[in-house]
């Protein structure tokens, strides 16, 4: 292999689209330039050291932020540029971009500035386009505004380089890597500069910061960091002033922070007694798909190419290491599974009762007074059935309303059908059950299959006699009742096409799992058991159904400990829902997901476990295992199965990963092919 398909390429950071950006708190001493340029610098090499790319120091930290008339003193300005040159000279050496806030003077006039330094160059100076001057802040004082400043040039370290608001800083040799800097009170502005740069391409966001601390204002700064990197599209880091600044009358906390797409990916320590440096890699090909598939960021930069003034580009090389420096940052192993400790309820609350909702106004609108279900005793049909029992309870109808139907067939095991019955008689619904072997034998023998003469033929055919007559019961069953059929399906098995067509278990009345995945399906039954939602006898049901093997239960087996397993036969579920994600989501290109994916799994420690998910599911997956089901999950999803989907009943979308019906987040031809996408899996993950 060379080193484009290795496994070293494979895994280096830069090839995916990763920009690792940090946000630098060093200590500073008031007024001694000299100190603070040595601490910048101590800084700025131990960014290098951790391959990062982009630092942002804080504001005004050459000379520190609250020293007030000092900052007119010519001495000191001086002193300034005279560490910005030094600084700059230093940089040849590192890797890292470096924004570094310095006091600027330009034609009779002083400017709060963020320097931009990489490589030994300065890239251009950006002055701050508002000046706080309220309450403790005095900057009209001091300094001039940089609204008006554009298309200019200044003077620093001996060199003439681009000085304006209008600055773009583009890495010629990192695709997606496009910056924007703005300086502390602009981004507290009503319509703060980032948001036209963003609109101009810009994708990093970057905020030098002073800003003094009191009782919530850090809270305040995530909302608007959060804020700005969601409404831009974007990502936003922001580094404001901490230890050794002046304590005359402020305080500072040295709050670092980043964000993207709304996203908090890395933020330090607060109050530290010594200098922080935060770190995440920013995913730029996120963001750029995101604004791809977003129509009204298109319309908006259109807007603004109309009647705005326009950026300038200042592109430069910056020499990325294609090599492993790992990942730094977040990466969700189950990314359908609600992960914050702080909502946890409310976001299971609110997926739970979003399809509570749909089935609800779904039965309010027919004419029927049933609702038919079919309850094999496992996962998906367990989940559809106690959302249809909130249903009633909402609508204060007895849970008799719903008709439960168990339909043992060829495979069905005494532990699922008992479990089956038990939450039907334990939720109080009215409960029958049909076998459907006698109809199935006649079926087989009808069309002359191997298997009504004796023979074991367990093929695809057998399967779907099986699957075929259960929903055909249940619609017949529907008709004869005066009922709707809630069809029990989930995402994962939509995306997978592991679901009989037509008059299977792909259609129904109304499709109530479609867009809930098999991870979030285990995770809110184990929610609704955590949270009370039902009786202590149907608690220990749902809990006995959470651990019984995932199967169809089709194919016969000797024993219910060799029952027909469906991760055993398409892979498993919880990398199927994590590939489903991202490309469905995101449309990242099938390398980046296994190199997220193996990020994810590759050890039983790794990542972030949801609440409530029991120990001994915390599996791990080695890079072989992942392209292996990757390549099984990219057929299946491009090539066999869009055609299942292209005819889906209707049904609620319930994550913000989206949902695959044809009249909502996913529309595709049903004729189409997967080469693409396993030619670029196979072309860039090495097998091994």
């Amino acid at each position: 292999m060379n080193d484009r398909t290795g496994p070293e390429h494979f895994l280096a950071l830069h090839r995916h689209g990763f920009v690792r950006v940090a946000t630098s708190t060093p200590r500073v001493r008031p007024a001694d330039v000299g100190f603070n340029r040595d601490a910048i610098l101590t800084e700025a090499r131990r960014a290098h050291e951790a391959g990062v790319d982009l630092v942002v120091f804080p504001e005004l930290c050459v000379s520190s932020y609250a020293i007030d008339d000092l900052h007119m003193q010519a001495a000191l300005l001086d002193a300034v540029e005279g560490a910005v040159a030094v600084l700059v000279e230093a940089s040849r050496e590192l890797s890292p971009v470096l924004l570094i806030g310095a006091a600027l003077r330009h034609e009779g006039r002083l400017y709060n500035c963020a320097v931009v330094v990489a490589r030994g160059a300065i890239l251009g100076v950006v002055p701050k386009s508002f000046l706080p001057n309220y309450r403790e802040y005095y900057e009209k004082r001091w300094f001039a505004h940089g609204r008006d400043v554009r298309g200019q040039a200044i003077r620093v370290a001996g060199r003439e380089v681009p000085f304006g608001v209008d600055l773009l800083f583009e890495a010629a040799d990192l695709p997606g890597f496009v910056l924007h800097v703005e300086i502390c009170e602009d981004y507290w502005a009503t319509i703060p500069p980032s948001s036209e740069a963003a609109l101009a391409g810009a994708t990093i966001l970057a905020n030098l910061s002073a800003s003094n601390i009191v009782i919530g204002k850090a809270d305040d700064r995530h909302l608007l960091c959060r804020s700005q990197s969601m409404r831009a599209l974007a990502a936003y880091a922001y580094s404001a002033a901490g230890p050794g600044e002046s304590t005359t009358d402020l305080a500072w906390d040295g709050q670092g922070a980043i964000y993207e797409l709304g996203d908090l990916v890395a933020e330090s320590e607060r109050f530290p007694l010594e200098p922080t440096l935060c770190l995440a890699d920013i995913d730029t090909q996120r963001i750029l798909n995101e604004r791809l598939r977003t129509g009204t960021y298109a319309d908006s930069a259109e807007r603004a190419r109309r009647s705005g003034p326009g950026f300038r580009r200042v592109a430069f090389e910056h020499r990325p290491h294609f090599r492993d420096v790992g990942l730094i940052r977040p990466v969700r192993r189950f990314p359908y599974v609600p992960n914050r400790e702080s909502h946890l309820d409310l976001d299971c609350y609110e997926a739970f009762n979003i399809q509570v909702e749909g089935l609800r106004r779904r039965f309010e609108a027919t004419s029927g007074t049933t609702m038919v279900i079919g309850v094999s005793g496992g996962l998906d049909s367990t989940h559809a059935l106690i959302v249809a029992a909130k249903v009633c309870d909402r609508l204060g109808l007895p849970r008799s309303t719903i008709l439960g139907f168990t339909m043992p067939g060829f495979a069905t095991g005494e532990a699922t059908k008992g479990n089956a019955w038990r939450l039907m008689r334990a939720l109080g619904v009215t409960a029958a059950e049909i076998d459907i072997r006698p109809a199935a034998r006649q079926m087989l023998e009808d069309m002359g299959h191997p298997f009504a003469t004796g023979e074991p033929a367990y093929d695809i055919t057998f399967e779907n006699v099986q699957a075929g007559l259960r929903t055909d019961y249940l619609f017949r069953l529907a008709n004869q009742r005066n009922g709707f059929v809630i069809g029990t399906g989930d995402l994962s098995e939509l995306a997978l096409g592991w679901c009989t067509y037509g008059v299977g278990d792909q259609m129904s009345h109304y499709a109530v799992n479609s867009g809930v995945p098999k991870t979030l399906i285990q995770y809110l039954i184990r929610w609704a058991v955590r949270s009370n939602q039902f009786d202590p006898e149907t608690d220990a049901v749902l809990e006995a159904i959470l651990g019984t093997t995932i199967s169809p239960e089709l194919i016969p087996a000797d024993d219910e400990r060799g029952m027909q397993s469906t991760e055993d036969k398409i892979g498993p579920y919880e990398l199927h829902d994590f590939f489903l994600f991202h490309v469905m989501r995101y449309g990242l290109p099938p390398s980046k997901v296994a190199f997220l994916c193996w990020h994810a799994w590759r050890d039983a420690g790794a990542g972030r476990w949801p609440h409530g998910f029991p120990e001994e599911a915390k599996r791990q997956y080695d890079l072989t295992t992942i392209r292996r089901w990757m390549e099984s999950f990219l057929w299946r999803f491009f090539t066999t199965s869009q055609f299942k989907r292209s005819a889906l009943p209707n049904g609620p979308k319930v994550s913000a990963g989206g949902s695959l019906s044809p009249r909502g987040d996913w529309r595709a031809p049903s004729d189409s092919v997967a080469t693409v996408w396993l030619e670029e899996l196979r072309r860039s993950v090495p097998e091994t």
